[in-house]
C-alpha cells in the first residue's frame, strides 16, 4: 500500500513491499511528483511491478546465486553438476563479486571478470564451466523479472583451449599394461581391460550390472552412473553424464569370452560368502563381496600399474580415450564412434580427437605414399 506526502519540492510516494526472495521488508520511494495525481499513478505502476517481481534486484547478487542453486538446480541435475555450480559460486563468484547487488552488474564488469582468470593461469575450458554458471543463473534472474536481461551475454572469453590433454595408451604398450594388471589383482584387471574394450567411463563401468549385458547382441546397456561419494545405497546410482551417454555398446567377442568367465568366477564368490555378498546391487566389477569399487583404490591401482609397466603417469580416463584411439586406428567412422562413447554430437567427438584423427591421417597417406612410389613413376 502506497502512502504519499508533500514536501517543498513537490509530492512523494513511499511503498512498503516484502522480498519474496529474501522474505524481509523494504522500501521504495520517490519524489518531486508536481501534482499527488502524478505520485499516485508512479506508484500504481511500481506496485503492478513489485507484483509482477521486478524492481527487487537490489537483492545481493551472492544471496540470488545461493537461492538460484538450492531452489532451482538442487536435485534437478546431477550432483556432480550441483556440486561444480556450488564450488564456481563458492571460489570465484561470490569472492570477485563480493556485496554487489544483482541489478548493479554490467557486461563490461562482468568481462573483465572473465579476463582476470587469463593471467591467473586458468584453462579456457575451467573459464567456460564458470561463465556457464553465472549465465544460467542470471537467465533465471531474467525469467523470475528480476533482470531485463542477461549481462553475461555476448562475452568473450579468452584463454588457450587445452591442449594435449587427450592421454591415451599407445596399442602397442596395451599387452604390457595388462600383464601388469593381471599381475596386480584380477578385480582390476577385468575392469580396465573392459574400459579399453569399450569405452565406457569409470563411473558408468562401476554401475553395471549383469542384467545391463545382452549376451545373445554382444552389447552392454549403458543407463547409470555410479556415485563414489554416496551417503548410502539409495544415493549409489544416478543418471550418466548427459542425455546421449545412455546407449548401447557393442562389445568385442574376446571381451565377452572374459565376461562370461568373470560372471562363472564372480558367482563362486557369491555362494562363499552368502548373506554377507551384496547380492542387492547385482554389480558386474565389484569387490570379492559383491561392494562397489572405491575410487581411491581404483586411482591408486592404476598409478601402480601404470609404474609398474613402465607408462607414463596416467589418469584413468584415458582407458576411454584409448578405446577411442583404437576405434580409429582399425578405420572406424567417426559417426560410430560418437555414437559408442556417448558423445553429444559428432563435433564434440571430432574436436576430442582431431589432432589425433590427423595423425592417423598423416600415418595412411604415407603407407598410400609408399605403395604407389614405383607405380607413379
Amino acid at each position: 500500500m502506497a502512502s504519499f506526502k508533500k514536501h517543498d519540492a513537490g509530492w512523494e510516494f513511499r511503498i512498503r513491499y516484502k522480498d519474496p526472495f529474501t522474505q524481509k521488508f523494504r522500501e521504495k520511494s520517490q519524489r518531486g511528483f508536481e501534482t499527488k495525481k502524478a505520485a499516485q499513478i508512479a506508484a500504481a505502476e511500481l506496485e503492478k511491478q513489485l507484483a509482477a517481481g521486478y524492481e527487487q534486484s537490489d537483492l545481493p547478487l551472492a544471496d540470488f546465486l545461493y537461492i538460484w542453486l538450492e531452489e532451482y538446480k538442487k536435485g534437478t541435475v546431477r550432483k556432480n553438476t550441483y556440486e561444480l555450480h556450488k564450488n564456481n559460486i563458492k571460489n570465484h563468484l561470490v569472492p570477485y563479486f563480493k556485496k554487489i547487488s544483482l541489478r548493479d552488474v554490467k557486461p563490461i564488469m562482468y568481462q573483465e571478470f572473465l579476463n582476470h582468470f587469463g593471467p591467473r593461469g586458468y584453462s579456457r575450458r575451467t573459464i567456460e564451466l564458470i561463465h556457464a554458471t553465472m549465465h544460467n543463473a542470471l537467465d533465471k534472474a531474467v525469467t523470475l523479472g528480476k533482470l531485463e536481461k542477461n549481462p553475461c551475454n555476448g562475452v568473450e572469453i579468452r584463454g588457450e583451449k587445452n591442449r594435449g590433454e587427450v592421454q591415451f595408451i599407445e596399442s602397442e604398450d596395451i599387452p604390457k599394461f595388462l600383464e601388469a594388471t593381471w599381475k596386480y589383482g584380477y578385480i582390476y584387471w577385468i575392469f580396465f581391460k573392459s574400459m579399453i574394450g569399450t569405452g565406457m567411463r569409470k563411473g558408468e563401468a562401476a554401475a553395471l550390472k549383469w542384467p545391463d549385458i545382452d549376451w545373445e547382441q554382444k552389447k552392454l546397456r549403458i543407463d547409470e552412473t555410479l556415485d563414489f561419494t554416496a551417503a548410502d545405497k539409495s544415493e549409489l546410482f544416478g543418471d550418466p553424464k548427459t542425455y546421449r551417454s545412455k546407449r548401447f555398446v557393442h562389445v568385442p567377442p574376446a571381451l565377452m569370452e572374459d565376461l562370461r568367465k568373470h560372471q562363472e568366477w564372480q558367482q563362486r564368490n557369491r555362494e562363499a560368502m552368502g548373506p554377507l555378498y551384496h547380492h542387492d546391487l547385482d554389480l558386474v566389477f565389484c569387490r570379492t563381496n559383491g561392494n562397489f569399487m572405491p575410487k581411491s583404490s581404483l586411482f591408486n591401482a592404476f598409478s601402480r600399474i601404470c609404474h609398474r609397466a613402465d607408462l607414463p603417469e596416467l589418469p584413468i580416463h584415458s582407458l576411454r580415450h584409448t578405446y577411442a584411439v583404437l576405434m580409429l586406428e582399425a578405420g572406424a567412422d567417426i559417426k560410430f564412434v560418437q555414437e559408442q562413447l556417448g558423445h553429444g554430437s559428432v563435433q564434440i567427438t571430432s574436436d576430442v580427437y582431431a589432432h589425433i584423427s590427423k595423425k592417423l591421417k598423416d600415418r595412411n597417406m604415407k603407407k598410400f605414399e609408399l605403395f604407389t612410389d614405383h607405380l607413379l613413376k
